[in-house]
């Protein structure tokens, strides 16, 4: 092929540099167990109430949602 310039092609997957170290503070991406996420909940909740709030604001948001669509049908 006439122009093909092969040092401008990304270098083979074998010659990158190595992912760098996550810093402690951090909360890696992929976890393997609960225990590992337990010191990394945000505004010092354990599992048990962070499930308890999620379910919480899950149930209202929905119940947000049911109401904009009943009162818009009614409206029409």
């Amino acid at each position: 092929m006439p122009g093909f310039v092969t040092s401008s092609l990304p270098a083979p997957l074998g010659s990158l540099p190595p992912f760098p170290q996550v810093p402690p503070f951090r909360l890696p991406l992929g976890l393997s167990t609960a225990g590992e996420a337990s010191g990394a909940l945000p505004f010092g909740l354990d599992m048990a109430d962070l499930q308890t709030w999620t379910l919480v604001y899950l149930g209202l948001s929905s119940l947000a949602f049911v109401v904009v669509w009943v009162v818009g049908y009614f409206r029409r």
